[in-house]
């Protein structure tokens, strides 16, 4: 199974032996903008670098990439009206297939690449499925029996060829969020063991708060921080949200904090973590909306916001996936989008790192 780097051609380890805390630097804050009319959150308009083909009535909602064996980067996205994943290239946004035939998967949402195996998460059938790469040929399953309702996932490589697959799960009683005592399960953990033949899966544990601090009413998108011992949860249900992401430990504990509380206006949606070796980088979450859709960024270490950016025409975001690969298109990576339910867009990083003030390639 060919294994894959976390990290950019660009980035630039941290050369000493201390504690990780000693080698983070300080992320140089973005510079005071005009604050956009209605709720007052400054916010960049940064242009795309495209836009891709649009597939209407798709529901494209996660996004995963890929380097293939010749280099190329394909964005796997979930399309759940489709009941696919498509393929788009890379440097284009260029629709190049339609994986899987129509309806194979019960309303794919969540999807993550680990080496050559693709994980999509199906809503509606429960479970986990695995697909390889890049003929996205069956590899069997996990969760049935034990996922309600999941929508997002985050995959943690603990040891050579062991994955933590942690799992959120919005089930729900008679239709309605669950009272708080039953909300101890929103976050389900499994373990892979990836060189297995085959992969072999297992429920480790499940959590979630209890109380109305720490409560996950209505959850999907999450994503984790290792090094910091940090796993972010995005809260959508409306009463909630404007509150932001919760952040847990990895083992399930609730710190008390928020990423960016009082700055969402829409649904947390996608989160993605541009990772430097040293400790440094940022954090992207989405403030999903059809009318003011944005992307506020934080310092990785401090979490601090650091300001926002919105497109010219990307609207309605889902997910959203770094891909901190150098390409001839795009050098110092790039941010790959869903827009509007029925395509993928593209912002260089080039054109974040500059609007917002920050880093183009990772500080030592």
């Amino acid at each position: 199974m060919r294994a894959s780097s976390h990290f950019p051609r660009n980035f630039l380890a941290c050369a000493c032996t201390f504690a990780l805390s000693a080698c983070v630097g300080t992320s140089t804050r973005v510079l005071p903008v005009d604050a956009q009319p209605g709720d007052g959150v400054a916010s960049v308009q940064i242009a795309e670098a495209f836009v891709g083909t649009a597939v209407p009535d798709a529901e494209i909602d996660s996004l995963a990439t890929w380097l293939t064996p010749d280099g190329d980067t394909w964005v796997i996205v979930s399309a759940k009206q489709a009941a696919q994943v498509f393929v788009y290239e890379g440097d284009t946004g260029r629709l190049l297939q339609r994986a899987g035939e129509p309806g194979a998967l019960q309303r794919p949402n969540g999807i993550a690449t680990f080496g050559d195996v693709l994980l999509v998460i199906e809503r509606d059938g429960g479970r986990i499925q695995m697909l390889s790469l890049p003929d996205f040929a069956p590899m069997g399953s996990f969760g049935e029996g034990l996922l309600a309702l999941p929508y997002g996932l985050w995959l943690n490589e603990t040891a050579p060829g062991d994955v933590d697959v942690y799992v959120t799960d919005s089930y729900q009683h008679g239709g309605a969020v669950p009272p708080l005592d039953q909300l101890g399960q929103r976050v389900r953990r499994f373990r892979l063991r990836i060189d297995e033949d085959p992969i072999r899966a297992w429920a480790i544990d499940a959590f979630g708060g209890t109380d109305e601090t720490s409560a996950l009413r209505r959850v999907e998108s999450i994503a984790g921080d290792a090094a910091f011992n940090r796993l972010i949860v995005a809260e959508e249900h409306p009463d909630y949200r404007s509150a932001g992401p919760l952040i847990f430990t990895l083992d399930g504990r609730y710190t008390g904090a928020h990423l960016g509380e009082g700055l969402f206006q829409g649904d947390p949606e996608g989160i993605a973590l541009y990772e430097c070796p040293s400790g440094n980088g940022y954090w992207i979450a989405t403030d999903q909306s059809d009318t003011g859709n944005r992307f506020h960024v934080f310092d990785r270490a401090s979490l601090a916001y650091l300001g926002s950016f919105h497109g010219e025409q990307v609207t309605s975001t889902d997910g959203i996936a770094l891909h901190p690969f150098a390409s001839e298109r795009f050098p110092y990576g790039v941010l790959y989008v869903a827009h509007d339910d029925a395509a993928i867009a593209a912002f260089d990083w080039r054109d974040i790192a500059d609007a917002l003030n920050l880093w183009l390639d990772c500080p030592e």
